[in-house]
């Protein structure tokens, strides 16, 4: 089975970033024949216009899945845009892609509905998402519920494709996690960086307290009994514990646990679970980081090259 996922270095990862699609990621490898897994970096110029901070959020996002256990030597960890095949694949599948099933795409009009600019590749994203699963003929693709149209789009442009020059992709497959952790912000709402709600995964010691100590909480008096299932504080302090710490945890809130001395004790036990994560992140060099980007890249391409061959002779460019 061959597996692609892949992230946009938009930003610096959180915590949810951490349950919600590392670790996934993750436990696919172990499971998958071959994996690639892709520095979207094309996909971040739809929003990210400061070419500084993309060059950084890539390598600092690859230390980041590297030190949560990520293995370069059984997958294949690549930018996108260093495989030129990408955006030509791109190119011929926007010929033959309706654009009824653009006008469709939900997740267009939910970001132009939060303030993003429109623009022509934010737009166009799900064909060249497209491309980037298809040009690895890749069998399976696991996606949050927010992505699963996307593939269903990327399955209906490859069938397109097929059907018009011939059996030339694989039909993708979306795995969509259901019981995949969906992490609260600091404000109740589910973490994003759109949302500014987000508690960095292993930012500095300052960023981090502030994040939990800035924890929206209710009204309840300092020893009132509080609810540890609709308690924000817990949701997220119960994703770092055992189920039997938490279980102990759940009864103290019940009994009272001030919000103020609950937040004290998840910034106290973030930083011990962090801490092993961050003493490995300061010993991969960015020449190293950069080294297997490098080196996923010349794999990625091999793979890629062997596609568009195929499709440039079934085309006719060949």
């Amino acid at each position: 089975m061959r597996v692609l996922s892949g992230f946009q270095p938009s930003g610096r990862f959180h915590l949810g970033n951490y349950f919600g699609s590392i670790l996934p990621n993750i436990e696919f490898q172990k499971s998958s024949d071959q994996s690639f897994f892709m520095v979207a970096d094309l996909h971040s110029l739809t929003t990210l216009r400061d070419p500084d901070e993309l060059r950084t959020y890539a390598l600092d996002n690859v230390k980041d899945f590297l030190v949560c256990g990520f293995d370069p030597n059984h997958s294949v960890l690549f930018r996108q845009s260093a495989v030129a095949e990408h955006t030509e694949l791109a190119w011929i599948l926007s010929t033959l892609t309706p654009m009824g099933l653009m006008e469709r795409a939900v997740s267009y009009k939910d970001k132009i509905e939060r303030g993003i600019d429109a623009n022509v590749g934010l737009f166009t994203y799900p064909i060249l998402q497209a491309a980037d699963i298809i040009l690895y003929q890749a069998e399976k693709v696991p996606v949050g519920k927010d992505q699963k149209q996307h593939i269903e789009m990327a399955r209906d442009i490859a069938g397109k494709f097929n059907n018009t020059y011939g059996d030339i992709f694989i039909i993708p497959e979306p795995i969509i996690k259901e019981d995949s952790a969906v992490v609260p912000g600091i404000d109740g709402q589910k973490m994003s960086k759109s949302y500014r709600n987000t508690i960095p995964l292993l930012g500095e010691d300052s960023e981090i307290k502030k994040a939990i100590m800035g924890i929206v909480t209710d009204s309840r008096d300092k020893d009132e009994a509080k609810d540890p299932d609709s308690c924000v504080i817990f949701q997220i302090h119960k994703l770092i514990l055992s189920s039997d710490a938490a279980a102990v945890l759940s009864e103290e809130y019940k009994n009272g646990l001030p919000y103020g001395d609950a937040k004290k004790r998840l910034l106290s036990d973030y930083m011990d679970f962090i801490l092993p994560l961050k003493a490995k992140k300061e010993s991969i060099s960015d020449k190293e980081a950069q080294d297997i980007l490098t080196d996923g890249s010349k794999k990625a391409s091999e793979v890629a090259s062997g596609t568009m061959n195929a499709v440039r002779t079934a085309v006719g460019l060949m």
